[in-house]
C-alpha cells in the first residue's frame, strides 16, 4: 500500500488509481522494467536545490538533468543535487530514493519536464521500493500542479537540436587563404 499520506490524498480526490507489488526498485528504469511499462512512463523523482530551497524535479525515467540548461531556464546561479541527507526527513514515511512525485504533499514545488505531460499514464514509486502508483497523467497534473518546463530534460542518445549543434567551419583552401594583387 503507497504511504498513508498519499493514498489518502489520492482517495479525497477521488482520483482512479492502482498500486502494484513488485521485486525491489532502486531506479525508476528498474521499476519500468518489473512492471513491464515503457521507461517513458515511469516518473523518476529529483530533489535538488534551488537557490538554497528544496524542489523536486520529475521526469520520465529514460531522461538526464540537463543542469546548466535548467539553470538557465529557471533563472537562477545555483541549482545543484540535493544531499539524501539532508531531505529524508522531508519524507518521513519513504524510503530514500523512493519519494513520489506529489512534492505538493512534502512542502516542495514541483517542476515537471514536459514530455512527461505527454504520456496518457504513469507510474511512479509510492513510498516504497517495492510499491508502486500508475495513475492517469491529467490527474497527476490536476492534483499537483507542477511548474512544465520544455527544457533543462535530455533523453540520453537523443539527437541534439539544430540550433544546438555546432557547425564544422570547413577549412579555407590554400587557393583562398592567398592574398593576391599588385600593389601600384
Amino acid at each position: 500500500m503507497p504511504i498513508q499520506q498519499l493514498k489518502e490524498f489520492l482517495d479525497e480526490a477521488n482520483v482512479e488509481y492502482m498500486c502494484l507489488t513488485h521485486p525491489p526498485a532502486f531506479t525508476a528504469q528498474q521499476l519500468a522494467h518489473h512492471v513491464k511499462i515503457a521507461g517513458d512512463k515511469v516518473v523518476k523523482t529529483v530533489i535538488i536545490e534551488l537557490d538554497g530551497k528544496m524542489a523536486m524535479l520529475v521526469m520520465p525515467a529514460t531522461f538526464r538533468v540537463r543542469w546548466e540548461s535548467l539553470s538557465r531556464i529557471l533563472d537562477t546561479d545555483f541549482v545543484d543535487l540535493a544531499d539524501e541527507q539532508e531531505f529524508q526527513d522531508r519524507f518521513p514515511e519513504c524510503e530514500v530514493g523512493a519519494m513520489p512525485p506529489f512534492g505538493n504533499l512534502f512542502g516542495m514545488t514541483v517542476y515537471c519536464a514536459e514530455p512527461l505531460t505527454e504520456q496518457p499514464e504513469i507510474a511512479f514509486a509510492a513510498g516504497s521500493h517495492t510499491e508502486s502508483v500508475h495513475m492517469k497523467t491529467r490527474d497527476f497534473l490536476n492534483l499537483v500542479q507542477p511548474i512544465v518546463l520544455n527544457r533543462g530534460f535530455m533523453k540520453p542518445g537523443a539527437q541534439k537540436p539544430a540550433w544546438m549543434k555546432k557547425s564544422r567551419r570547413q577549412p579555407l583552401e590554400a587557393s583562398e587563404q592567398q592574398i593576391s594583387g599588385t600593389m601600384g
